[in-house]
């Protein structure tokens, strides 16, 4: 059966002073209503049921998540005891699902991506299923067909096509390139933007985990041995502390030798910064993306988000990201986004805690 994972342990650093430490980006209604957390999960409740997903996530926010996903069982936040990248989220989550259903199929993806078209997103999973189904240890990936030559995004370049399916084998794993470079994947034709979603069996996951990770796997077996024991909260907490930090790609994707990637028939965003505001919400006739009130004199280009309650007035302003919460505001040209994780990095230095 499928089991989705979410992984929610991101800190969202490049959306301060929304973003902090206690509400990170994943927990915050930047593209509707809901949170992007409850957006993914609504959306994987299309899918797979809620005693099949699981949301894995740091320690300190298994709380605030359970409070946001009543509809999931408690025991179904994961909390890990440090913070080690997606590779052991992903082992954990795999030993986890593995122990009660040997068979499963898992869907894993991030908590902070905005999919509006449910219905294709099902279809994309059931034609992951469906290659499973013949490839059973085979890891597939999702591409999304670029729509600009985006320089946040990594890329796959795509090889042959599988027989009898909407899918590709990976030629390679490209890092986020260039605006040149962008370019030049885009007229190719055969590349894809790397959404990060996977769908794999636990134990091909696994396998992989023991192949090109093996002091990762053992630790995670460890782990795995323990489930249901009195002693298990103890072993997580020490093997998981143990595990050296690497991210999924690195660990498995970029070194394994079947992955096949389905090029995804939904539109997608992973909301990566305050860029992200731009792209998923309605202009005014000068370009201003605006979330809350904002009131914009000789003004355009910008993105603004206000707390509820509070209007931003802009005068003679362009090309300018303006975020106000109830103890800080952040000014800064759009050019500079990526530079906004420069500011909690100075918090840090300052000891200013609260801010953080």
């Amino acid at each position: 059966m499928l089991h989705a994972i979410i992984m929610a342990g991101g800190s969202g650093t490049r959306f301060w002073p929304a973003s902090r430490r206690a509400m990170p980006k994943q927990l915050l209604p930047l593209a509707g209503p809901r949170s992007m957390l409850q957006g993914t999960c609504d959306r994987i409740s299309t899918i797979t049921d809620a005693e099949r997903t699981l949301v894995v996530t740091s320690m300190d926010l298994v709380q605030p998540i359970v409070d946001q996903l009543p509809e999931l069982p408690a025991e179904n936040v994961i909390g890990e005891p440090s913070r080690r990248d997606t590779a052991p989220c992903v082992g954990l989550a795999a030993v986890l699902v593995h122990a009660n259903d040997p068979d499963a199929v898992m869907l894993v993806c991030p908590s902070d991506h905005v999919i509006e078209q449910q219905d294709r997103f099902a279809e994309a999973i059931g034609r992951a299923e469906a290659v499973l189904k013949q490839h059973p240890d085979a890891i597939v990936t999702f591409g999304i067909q670029p729509s600009y030559p985006a320089e946040s995004f990594g890329y796959i370049q795509q090889g042959e096509r599988i027989e009898g399916h909407e899918a590709f084998t990976v030629e390679r794993f490209r890092e986020k390139p260039d605006a040149k470079t962008a370019r030049e994947y885009v007229d190719a034709g055969n590349f894809l933007w790397n959404s990060g979603i996977f769908v794999w069996r636990a134990d091909a996951i696994l396998d992989a985990l023991k192949t090109h990770e093996p002091e990762m796997y053992a630790r995670l077996q460890t782990i795995a041995a323990s489930i249901g024991k009195d002693d298990y909260d103890e072993v997580l907490k020490r093997e998981f502390k143990a595990i050296e930090g690497k991210s999924i790609d690195y660990a498995v994707l970029e070194r394994h030798e079947k992955v096949i990637v389905v090029a995804a028939p939904f539109d997608w965003d992973d909301v990566g910064s305050w860029q992200a505001v731009s792209r998923l919400h309605p202009h005014d006739a000068h370009g201003n993306a605006a979330v809350g009130s904002h009131i914009g004199i000789d003004s355009g280009n910008c993105i603004i988000h206000a707390s509820p309650g509070h209007t931003i007035v802009t005068i003679d302003a362009q090309d300018l990201i303006v975020v106000q919460t109830a103890d800080a505001t952040l000014v800064a040209p759009r050019s500079s986004e990526e530079r906004v994780r420069e500011v909690v990095a100075e918090l840090n230095r300052r000891e200013m805690t609260p801010l953080m």
